[in-house]
């Protein structure tokens, strides 16, 4: 079973819970999706890992054949291609590496060429296999990376943790396309509310069955409880807001390796989300 676990906002708790939940399981498969920032792989320490390269095909042009008659810059809708000072300017950091602009080029001046935007690396830690997405800085989108990660998951294991991005954007819809059931991570806080709401409409949009984690949970009121209650969401579990835990995270220590009362927390949370999965 595949679970996407996704937040409203950075630090709200999605690593941990995914993290940690990967860790309670007899063996399972940790992808981190957040390439922009994943950070995954500093809980697991991962061995043996091997490293690929993530490249998109952009165009080349070639200024010999090129005649200068801007079909390939009318064609592009995404304004990677312009025509300046008689020549042909390709902006790669907007390129959608669509290739509609070389089939349509009359001379055949463009053809592709490879670019990398960033890698993969696959390990083990205990019985976690770690797979990490890393986008090379300044990409604009990590999806290609994103889809070779969720493409290469390999049959086996019965859970498969998708650490996914934070927000709603395109990277986080790629990550839960194919996603059995979506963990969604809330903290008790009025911003953490409103962009808990974001993520909480695009599971709905992609109709994936869903559930809340409440992380940070101390006495006293709870926005992201409340807007739960609200609205219907079934609340999988409550995580509260403690200096030890808060400890062993900062320290990128799993939990559940550490401590057996977390241990139990994140077992008891395990076996609600199988529940819920398998109904």
């Amino acid at each position: 079973m595949k679970i996407a676990v996704l937040s409203g906002k950075g630090g709200t708790g999605k690593t941990l819970v995914s993290v940690n939940l990967a860790a309670a399981t007899q063996t399972s498969v940790y992808i981190d999706c957040d390439v922009e920032e994943p950070n995954g792989y500093l809980f697991f320490r991962p061995e043996g890992v091997e490293e690929e390269e993530i490249a998109i095909k952009i165009p080349s042009v070639d200024e010999q054949l090129c005649n200068g008659c801007r079909i390939c810059v009318d064609f592009c809708k995404f304004n990677a291609l312009a025509y300046i000072n008689g020549k042909l300017k390709i902006f790669n950091e907007v390129c959608h590496s669509c290739g509609g602009c070389i089939l349509f080029c009359p001379e055949k001046a463009l053809s592709e060429q490879d670019k990398v935007i960033g890698r993969v690396q696959k390990g083990t830690s205990e019985n976690v296999t770690v797979n990490t997405g890393i986008l090379n800085i300044g990409e604009a989108s990590g999806i290609p990376i994103i889809k070779k990660l969720l493409n290469d998951i390999l049959p086996g294991p019965e859970f498969i943790f998708i650490d996914c991005p934070p927000g709603s954007a395109c990277i986080a819809m790629e990550s839960i396309r194919d996603a059995d059931y979506c963990i969604l991570v809330a903290e008790p806080t009025l911003f953490g509310v409103h962009n808990f709401n974001m993520v909480y409409e695009l599971v709905k949009l992609f109709d994936k069955p869903h559930g809340v984690v409440l992380n940070k949970c101390l006495e006293g009121k709870n926005p992201a409880e409340e807007f739960c209650l609200e609205k219907g969401i079934r609340i999988l579990g409550r995580i509260p807001f403690d200096n030890e835990l808060g400890l062993l995270n900062s320290n990128a220590q799993i939990a559940v390796r550490e401590n057996e009362n977390y241990k139990m927390l994140f077992s008891a949370l395990l076996q609600i989300v199988t529940e819920e999965v398998q109904k």
